[in-house]
């Protein structure tokens, strides 16, 4: 029963990304709501780095946990027939992969560090890696996303 078990949790984490939506346009779907929510919470966190609104360290630590934890959600759901339909996705993700790979990576290592420095409670620090992790951001969007 458990080499069963094993077998089967094999077979299914090899299925490709494709494999986890239906269509295509799920994926879209998936990886839109996932910037937006992450936006949400960075465009929050962008309000207390530019100082629009007061430094809240219990606030800065749970926005930016869930900017780590929705970084690593969308990249899946850049699948093969994704360039299509309600997306402003350029073809350079596909055509550029590796780079496009390196920039989601560089987002997920920067917004750990955001969180660990937002738990420090350290406004200055928080700003330091706020900074760094919009870079990421304005980086990527550059180069993959159409205006």
């Amino acid at each position: 029963m458990l080499l069963t078990l094993i077998a089967v949790s094999s077979a299914a984490l090899s299925f490709s990304a494709a494999a986890q939506f239906a269509k295509a346009e799920d994926a879209v779907k998936y990886r839109k709501a996932s910037f937006t929510v992450m936006g949400a919470h960075f465009g929050r966190l962008g309000a207390m780095a530019q100082g629009k609104v007061a430094f809240d360290a219990n606030a800065a630590a749970a926005n930016a946990d869930i900017v780590a934890s929705m970084a690593k959600l969308p990249w899946a759901a850049f699948g093969e027939g994704t360039d299509q339909g309600d997306t402003k996705a350029k073809h350079e993700i596909w055509s550029q992969a590796p780079k496009f790979k390196e920039a989601a990576d560089k987002l997920q290592a920067e917004s750990v560090k955001l969180a660990a420095a937002a738990k420090t409670g350290k406004e200055d620090a928080f700003k330091a890696a706020f900074t760094a992790t919009a870079g990421t951001c304005k980086s990527c969007h550059d180069d993959f996303r159409s205006k």
